[in-house]
């Protein structure tokens, strides 16, 4: 794997699963523009309509949870590929129908597929770094590849809709890079799994539960998940009624904080390599506890400059989190961490913006679901500093890095 061929080798394996991050963020982070359209044809509900959020969310959350262990069983390349096939099945069945509740069953079957490719691709990191440290480092680049789809997702999207197409076809272009990826996944050569052997009686999604790092850093992925869902649900909401000299950054503020994630992202590449991952996360996590506080106090004013500024400081965040989480464990079961700690992102991405939303209906303004994401963000805050003081890792991730990646 040393040699230029392998070298090139390995570079094609890790533009394509960033490839495939920033492909399934193009549509996943573009059902808030979906949402009105559907609103409009169907002549539903608020609630009604979240449907299409709520269906993506519960398919991953399911496949997470049921089938993150395939990565481990049938090996990384046939569950990336399986997945990567149902998504592109999906993404093309968008224009075979018409009725909401076809949309909304082909919605959560492509969540199902994204949750099988994306805990395959998960499971890969760990077969690509030489190192606990590598597996954050690529994690985080990984996910600033899911910004860039995020960002590029809503924009193509806009401009289909100002043509005069229709929604479904981002997906039919998400669809066409998929066959793409399939093309790509078939003949790479992959990376050899190396560290220790799956045993065929252990191992499973039910074991990876039972590890307390893993369920520990899923409460912290829980926890923040919240806190992001947060700001792109609801901080539209909250600034509807800004009139101040920011009017201009109210109306992209969303695109703003999207943004300074993705870029956050890409600098934490860099920065997670010189410095201890514990206190950049209890020093970005009180960074962020300090915007929703100061939001909270100031009202919109502030508001509009703080919410999206809260996205540099939450762009090593969830990659870190899910990374340590992951590398918690053998690499032979990666695939089965991944998944509880997605199981539990997903969970939150609903869970979090109902409860802000029930909260905020129950007592008649916005900003009190945000005081409910801001205990949230103080939770997770408290959490990191207690992981940066006590350290609890530090054996685990030593020993792993001992006997999993000297290996390499």
């Amino acid at each position: 794997m040393n040699t230029p061929t392998g070298s090139r080798n390995l570079a094609v394996v890790k533009t394509l699963t960033y490839v495939m991050f920033a492909m399934f963020a193009m549509t996943t982070d573009s059902v808030g523009i979906i949402i009105p359209e559907v609103i409009r044809t169907f002549g539903l509900t608020l609630t009604a309509a979240g449907t299409f959020q709520y269906a993506t969310m519960g398919g991953i959350a399911i496949a997470a949870l049921l089938l993150g262990h395939l990565a481990d069983r049938i090996g990384r390349r046939k569950t990336i590929i399986a997945g990567l096939t149902i998504f592109a099945a999906t993404c093309f069945l968008f224009t075979a129908g018409s009725a909401f509740l076809f949309f909304a069953l082909l919605m959560g079957l492509s969540g199902v597929a994204i949750g099988v490719f994306k805990t395959g691709a998960l499971a890969l990191i760990g077969d690509l770094a030489s190192s606990t440290r590598q597996h954050t480092s690529i994690m985080n680049m990984l996910e600033g590849f899911f910004g860039v789809g995020a960002i590029i997702g809503p924009a193509v999207l806009t401009k289909l809709l100002s043509n005069g197409l229709p929604w479904t076809r981002l997906y039919v272009l998400a669809g066409s890079i998929c066959l793409v990826l399939i093309a790509v996944a078939s003949v790479v050569r992959y990376p050899q799994r190396r560290g220790t052997s799956p045993s065929p009686a252990a191992g499973g999604t039910a074991q990876a539960m039972t590890s307390p790092f893993v369920l520990a850093f899923s409460a912290a992925a829980f926890l923040y998940v919240g806190v992001e869902s947060a700001v792109y649900v609801w901080m539209p909401t909250l600034l509807a009624g800004y009139h101040g000299n920011a009017t201009l950054l109210a109306a992209y503020a969303v695109s703003v904080f999207f943004l300074l994630r993705a870029a956050g992202r890409f600098f934490g590449v860099w920065m997670l390599t010189r410095l201890r991952w514990q206190p950049v996360l209890a020093l970005f996590s009180g960074a962020i506890l300090t915007c929703f506080v100061l939001a909270g106090i100031g009202g919109v004013g502030w508001a509009v400059y703080l919410l999206p500024l809260s996205g540099l400081f939450m762009s090593v965040m969830y990659p870190t989190i899910n990374s340590k989480g992951i590398s918690c464990l053998p690499r032979s079961e990666h695939g089965a961490a991944a998944g509880v700690i997605l199981f539990f992102t997903c969970v939150s991405a609903v869970a979090a913006p109902l409860a802000i939303g029930a909260v905020s209906d129950a007592l008649g303004d916005i900003a009190y679901g945000y005081w409910l994401a801001t205990g949230l963000a103080a939770l997770l805050f408290l959490g990191m500093l207690a992981n940066w003081l006590i350290n609890p890792t530090r054996a685990v991730l030593e020993h792993l890095d001992r006997t999993e990646y000297q290996q390499a």
